[in-house]
């Protein structure tokens, strides 16, 4: 594996850093490790990996990741790099720490934390999305903990607690193989200046100026090809809303209710259900139930997971999630928050990625630059290989 001068010395600290943390208790738990889009985070995960099994094969590793995608990705990179070994573990973090509660007919009842984790070291992937008390959780079993992220993007959706917003070691030199790659280009600009120019970078990445009569209809057809391969992106609940309402009548949906096969994310945690804010599926049934309830089976994109239960009508096209407030606390407790997914706030985004990204630049007017930069970078970097950008 090809390694630079930047990770020969974050694989050093590492090493350090998990000597340390292995034979002393009064060590520093964990570590956290950033690096930008590019910079090779997979790859330095896998040389640690392979040095560590070099030093001492007794040493067992679990890692795991927020999303199920993530989780597969990492594994696959570890296989083809054939630096797996007896007694490591890759999985999501909630299969990690959690453990299912089932009935005497095998129904999930919900989940409960783990007593222990029988690994040496934990390295968790995509960090930056892990919240406050999925992280408390982790280091509550007293093993050493690798957090890797992008300390370029957004902070989690809920709460204060950013994992990444400082990490103590930092991948910033772009490896060369990727160095020529449009989009990682692209977040670089948007990363550094918080700007991106009208043009084409490549083929099927490109910004439209929203002020060019034509681009409306380009975007138009863009939009006509929509498939689950695409993430729709924008700032503002508004748009978000509208754009949804637009794909949907596309689709031939001819009710503005939900029905079977409409696209649908999951608005926030219920870590009972092993549902997460941020999650994709798709609805496979959907029933009422009464005025404020739908019964509905949803399979997730990330796990191949089905969620079975209740789902709160108004939370449908609302321009808020409705975790909050005396008036909706009723329905939370009885209901689950989901609504369209055609398309999403760059928010709701961080923890997905897709073949094709359209993106409606949009910025708040109270955004600082500083925040401006790691949403259009946050954005730039949820495609994979096309992104059409509309904006100024």
């Amino acid at each position: 594996m090809d390694i630079s001068s930047d990770k020969k010395l974050a694989l050093k600290q590492i090493l350090s850093w998990e000597a340390a943390a292995s034979t002393n208790p009064a060590s520093k738990q964990f570590l956290t490790l950033g690096g930008y889009a590019g910079t090779g985070k997979t790859t330095l995960i896998a040389i640690l990996r392979k040095v560590i099994f070099q030093q001492n094969p007794k040493i067992k590793v679990a890692f795991a990741a927020f999303t199920g995608k993530a989780t597969r990705v990492l594994k696959n990179y570890l296989k083809e790099n054939d630096v797996l070994y007896k007694g490591d573990s890759v999985g999501t973090i909630h299969s990690l720490i959690y453990s299912l509660i089932e009935n005497e007919n095998h129904e999930i009842m919900g989940w409960k934390r783990k007593e222990e984790i029988k690994a040496d070291l934990i390295i968790i992937d995509e960090a930056s999305m892990v919240d406050q008390k999925i992280w408390l959780d982790l280091l509550s079993y007293d093993v050493p903990i690798l957090a890797v992220g992008d300390h370029g993007q957004l902070p989690p959706v809920s709460g204060q607690f950013n994992l990444m917003e400082n990490p103590e070691i930092k991948l910033e030199e772009i490896h060369r193989q990727v160095a020529d790659n449009p989009i990682i280009k692209l977040s670089i600009e948007a990363r550094k200046h918080g700007q991106i120019k009208i043009g084409n970078y490549g083929q099927g990445v490109r910004k439209l100026s929203k002020n060019d009569p034509e681009s409306q209809e380009i975007i138009e057809n863009y939009l006509q090809q929509y498939n689950q391969d695409t993430l729709i992106l924008c700032g503002y609940n508004n748009t978000r809303i509208k754009l949804n309402n637009y794909l949907r009548t596309l689709l031939g949906y001819e009710s503005p209710l939900p029905q079977a096969g409409d696209r649908v994310i999951c608005l926030r945690n219920r870590q009972q259900y092993a549902i997460f804010n941020g999650m994709l599926g798709t609805l496979q049934t959907i029933n009422s139930k009464d005025d404020n309830f739908y019964e509905v089976k949803i399979m997730f994109d990330d796990d191949d997971q089905i969620f079975e239960g209740l789902a709160v009508k108004k939370q449908f096209g609302s321009s808020t999630a409705m975790n909050f407030g005396k008036e909706t606390r009723a329905l939370t407790m009885h209901g689950e928050l989901f609504d369209f997914a055609y398309a999403l706030t760059v928010h709701k985004a961080q923890g997905s990625q897709a073949s094709r990204v359209i993106l409606f630049e949009e910025r708040f007017k109270q955004m600082s630059d500083l925040d401006w930069r790691r949403w259009l970078y946050t954005a730039v970097t949820r495609a994979e290989d096309e992104l059409i950008i509309l904006g100024d």
